[in-house]
């Protein structure tokens, strides 16, 4: 690029969770860009395939295996990142997973899944990979939120419990790592086509509401995220910190009524 403003070569881009869905097509738009990205991910098999699909020119993509829900494996994970590349520009903090069903019905080793990778894992993840930025006095983490931190849906309730808490370790962390020089901004997406939502997003109903209540009038792919994720770890975002950006089609502006032939508008 000619303009610098939105420039994230050479950048050393750490994607948590960039196997797959999101966290892959993020980590594909960053290596696209000349960017040097590394992802991690519990399943080698995966990583090594994803690395490869990804990879372009001579910025081959890195693996590093790592389950956040082990706060021992970040650690090692990041260090291991850094002896690596000498240092690292951005986190993309992506790892998550979600359990669809009514909260009674929630084990405590259920629940604790949820926000042991959700929270827990983004929270030792960024402060692993703070350290370091703080010491060099500069640098970015973009935090994958959710609708669900805006307006809960129901049935995830331990998942929206994980990203509300997300949203605030966003402000929080931006307002404590601010004065070093390291920006912490969030980016919550609407609906998302994954191989993980594949079968939530088939039923065709499902799809009927989703496409109705988002203005835009369709559901979004991974690849609506890369622009918005560029923007955060580029030198076009040097004085925004602390902000959740919900890229989501309009799904957060508000709710369409329910009426036939309305076109979603009352009278």
């Amino acid at each position: 690029m000619t303009d610098k403003l939105f420039n994230v070569s050479e950048q050393v881009v750490l994607v948590s969770g960039g196997s797959r869905g999101i966290g892959k097509a993020l980590a594909r738009g960053f290596a696209a860009r000349g960017a040097q990205v590394v992802i991690t991910g519990r399943e080698t098999g995966t990583l090594e395939a994803a690395a490869e699909e990804i990879s372009t020119g001579s910025h081959a993509v890195k693996t590093v295996v790592c389950d956040v829900a082990d706060s021992g494996q970040i650690e090692e994970a990041v260090k291991r990142v850094i002896a690596d590349c000498g240092h690292i520009d951005t986190l993309l903090n992506v790892a998550g997973v979600n359990i669809r069903q009514p909260a009674n019905d929630f084990s405590a080793e259920q629940f604790d899944f949820v926000l042991d990778i959700n929270l827990r894992g983004a929270f030792f993840m960024a402060q692993q990979v703070g350290r370091h930025l703080v010491e060099r006095g500069t640098g970015s983490v973009v935090n994958i939120d959710s609708l669900n931190s805006h307006s809960p849906l129901t049935n995830v309730t331990p998942y929206a419990m994980s990203k509300c808490g997300l949203n605030g370790m966003t402000q929080a962390l931006a307002r404590e790592w601010g004065p070093a020089g390291v920006r912490v901004n969030g980016l919550a997406p609407g609906f998302i086509l994954t191989d993980l939502t594949q079968q939530l997003w088939s039923d065709p109903t499902m799809q009927e509401w989703g496409r109705f209540n988002t203005p835009l009038g369709r559901l979004g792919e991974p690849d609506d995220l890369v622009g918005t994720a560029i923007f955060l770890a580029s030198p076009a975002a040097a004085w925004l910190t602390g902000q959740t950006i919900y890229v989501d089609g309009g799904l957060i502006s508000g709710r369409n009524w329910p009426i036939p032939g309305d076109g979603g508008q009352s009278r």
